[in-house]
């Protein structure tokens, strides 16, 4: 085999791997992961920060692959998922599940070193987004709400990997992400409606793209900006927001309302596109104000 071969056939290795991991989305959840850490911790440990990241990214990569082993066959039927590994037949489904198999082991080892409560809580993730949200994609509209809850567990994750410890702080940024990812999700729903459809897969609250799906949007985002700023009125522990943070954190999320709204007027693919966006921007953003006004106060 000619060095070029070898070139292209690792590229083709790694992309894979990329792939079915979800590496873009692993390392968002990392993000969240770590973002909840910070919150929670009186001194940076960064043997706990490095323990974290790697034992998020094993976890939500076990995820994603056990995923599209389930999959695989309504993966091939859409334009956005036919060329993943499995489906594409570049990936056997023995491979996939070994993959899976290895980062679950190991991510639960590298986050029961950090504390117990992490581990356990990676593992209930884990299970509930493959064995339960998974199969439901198929069946039922309220499969969303299955999937949000591993969903909202790795900004949760961070604060009890910091403190070892479960109460009202980390319950509070568990509802914040809980709530956002309804809007956020049926937003993708939405624009990529015909190729859900494909697959079977029901992803929007009334099965269709009409008004009831757009209120329904409009209402949880609401309730993200409203358990957003429940922290400026020091009711959530050592989870605390400043004033001007929390004014921050409200304008932002009016943004995120108002392509909500846009899309309850509009009514197009390329309104929820916009809402999807606004979405990423919007927890990326106030996740670093909560960081900033905590160490900067």
């Amino acid at each position: 085999m000619s060095s070029t071969q070898t070139s292209v056939k690792t590229h083709s290795l790694i992309s894979d791997f990329k792939e079915i991991t979800k590496m873009r989305l692993s390392i968002s959840v990392v993000f969240s992961s770590l973002t909840g850490y910070l919150l929670g911790i009186d001194t940076v440990d960064f043997k706990t920060l490095v323990l974290l990241a790697v034992g998020g990214y094993l976890m939500v990569g076990a995820s994603n692959s056990f995923n599209q082993i389930i999959e695989k066959d309504l993966d091939a039927l859409m334009d956005r998922t036919k060329d993943r590994p499995v489906p594409a037949g570049r990936m056997s489904v023995n491979t996939a599940f070994i993959i899976a198999s290895i980062f679950t082991l190991l991510g639960i080892i590298v986050l029961y070193t950090i504390n117990p409560k992490t581990a356990m809580f990676g593992a209930v993730s884990i299970f509930i987004y493959a064995c339960v949200y998974t199969p439901l994609k198929t069946k039922t509209p309220l499969s969303v709400f299955v999937g949000a809850i591993p969903g909202a567990i790795p900004f949760m994750l961070g604060w009890v990997a910091a403190t070892n410890s479960f109460g009202i702080e980390p319950g509070v940024l568990f509802m914040w992400q809980f709530f956002w990812q309804f809007p956020h999700f049926w937003a993708i729903g939405w624009f990529l409606f015909d190729d859900y459809k494909k697959g079977g897969f029901f992803m929007l609250p009334t099965g269709k793209q009409d008004k009831g799906t757009a209120v329904q949007i409009i209402m949880y985002t609401v309730w993200t900006i409203l358990v957003s700023i429940i922290p400026a009125f020091g009711v959530t522990g050592k989870l605390f927001l400043t004033p001007l943070a929390a004014v921050l954190v409200f304008l932002f999320g009016l943004v995120m309302l108002y392509y909500a709204i846009l899309l309850f007027k509009k009514m197009t693919a390329l309104a929820a596109k916009q809402l999807m966006l606004a979405s990423v921007s919007y927890i990326t953003l106030i996740q670093i104000i909560y960081v900033l006004d905590k160490f900067l106060r």
